[in-house]
């Protein structure tokens, strides 16, 4: 079965029942969902999640050497927003995608295919990562 993860919207907007075979959990979307957990209640649940995940070999986690490709593949957005007439410090909304940057390289990495609503920011990123991308309309419809 093909290797898969979901990006934090796919969860979000999604809400599947289940996760299919070959499912990997990114522990950056573990962090996205945490730092919005409404209560304790919805933290230990994700946190159950975490843990099942990551005792089971699919908690895909950004090592040394992902957060040091995730710096050269930010270099490259950076430098090509900076060609453009942007010469300050990188905007939030540019700082955002260090997220999806890491969650591309440990996808990478793991040979599994990113399910993201967010399209436009992975297509930038894949210039530098070529990471497997899928829409979640299309992955959940076949």
């Amino acid at each position: 079965m093909p290797k898969v993860t979901y990006d934090t919207n796919v969860l979000i907007d999604y809400k599947p029942s289940y996760f299919p075979t070959g499912f990997y959990m990114s522990a950056v979307v573990i962090q996205e969902i945490a730092a919005g957990a409404r209560d304790a209640k919805r933290l230990k649940e994700i946190d159950t999640a975490r843990r099942y995940h990551e005792r089971e070999g699919r908690l895909l986690i950004p090592t040394g050497e992902d957060w040091w490709i995730a710096g050269k593949i930010l270099n490259s957005l950076y430098r090509v927003v900076r060609r453009h007439g942007q010469d300050s410090e990188p905007t939030p909304e540019q700082m955002r995608i260090v997220r999806d940057v890491l969650i591309a390289r440990t996808a990478k990495r793991a040979g599994a295919t990113v399910v993201t609503k967010n399209l436009s920011d992975f297509e930038r990123i894949r210039r530098f990562c070529a990471v497997r991308l899928v829409h979640p309309d299309d992955f959940f419809s076949s």
